[in-house]
């Protein structure tokens, strides 16, 4: 980022560079702290601007991580978990005095909202649509009645819902209505220190419902062995290889939602998976069911067109 802010000062006038940072091999400039840099630095950069809309940084941030399965580290400047959190007593003091005390910049002008503590199982639709426009989703009707049912069910479980747990409904919404090939109806776990881990796995795979149960060395291990003996026929044979596999909280709660990250080796292709739910064990599961899911409607939609292309 400084030798691209370098360049800016020297005449350049484009700057390659990726959201979160990611993007080929290492030492990518990041589109958020560009944005920002220029934006809050303008005078030192002759009042260049970029043309970016910097309310939409951290939702797009939130959206790559979650579709490429590679988590923002707490640490990353503009769009990390951290970057707007004080918990020293005199950092606190001076945020409540002057927010400019500690912040350069606020969190509403990347997209982040200064109350987080927003809906609980009381609030109502109105409430909902209200918090999901601020938060840059205009939903309809039917999105809005789809996404409330997650929601009352999500707040039932948890005390409070955070933008973070709003966003991973709307993006669950979303995936629920694409041609899911692998459903998750049931899961019960059994586990502990004198007992084999087991699972039991129920599965709708394209529309049919599907009962197992599997062994393994822990809970999560035994859920995905089950998993995978139920879509072995769907898979026609393609080996599985689980390469990675994380978990961490949405949110700093007790109470937080449990988001697993997966990477999948499906045949030699690498394929990300995410899941979450207040269970870190079921989000495991929907984590690796999302994954399978993605390489399964990868092959049928290439196998489609092939077919299309040889009719044409």
């Amino acid at each position: 980022m400084a030798n691209s802010l370098s360049a800016v000062v020297a005449g350049a006038r484009q700057i390659e560079c990726t959201v979160n940072g990611i993007g080929e091999r290492a030492g990518n400039a990041s589109l958020e702290e560009i944005v920002m840099a220029l934006a809050i630095r303008r005078e030192a950069f002759g009042g260049l601007t970029t043309g970016i809309d910097s309310t939409h940084l951290v939702p797009a941030s939130r959206l790559l991580s979650r579709l490429t399965g590679v988590a923002v580290q707490p640490n990353k400047a503009i769009v990390g978990a951290n970057a707007f959190a004080h918990e020293a007593g005199i950092h606190q003091d001076g945020v409540l005095k002057n927010t400019l005390t500690y912040e350069i910049m606020t969190p509403e002008s990347v997209g982040l909202s200064s109350n987080k503590l927003v809906l609980g199982k009381h609030s109502g639709r109105a409430a909902l649509r209200d918090r999901m426009k601020q938060l840059g989703y205009e939903l309809d009707d039917a999105s809005l009645d789809r996404v409330f049912k997650r929601f009352k069910l999500l707040a039932d479980k948890k005390k409070s819902v955070y933008d973070e747990d709003l966003e991973t409904l709307l993006a669950d919404d979303a995936a629920s209505r694409g041609e899911q090939p692998f459903v998750l109806d049931y899961l019960q776990v059994t586990a502990g220190t004198s007992t084999i881990p087991s699972a039991t796995v129920k599965l709708t795979i394209d529309g049919e419902e599907h009962i197992v149960s599997g062994f393994g060395i822990g809970p999560v291990d035994a859920v995905f062995q089950a998993i995978q003996s139920l879509v072995a026929p769907a898979l026609q044979g393609v080996t599985v290889e689980l390469l990675s596999y994380q978990v961490a909280s949405v949110t700093g709660q007790s109470d937080a939602q449990g988001g697993a990250r997966v990477t999948m080796s499906l045949g030699g292709e690498e394929v990300p998976g995410h899941g979450v739910h207040t269970d870190v064990v079921v989000a495991s599961a929907l984590a690796y069911l999302e994954a399978l899911s993605k390489f399964v409607l990868r092959r049928r939609r290439a196998a489609s067109a092939a077919r299309a292309t040889m009719a044409g």
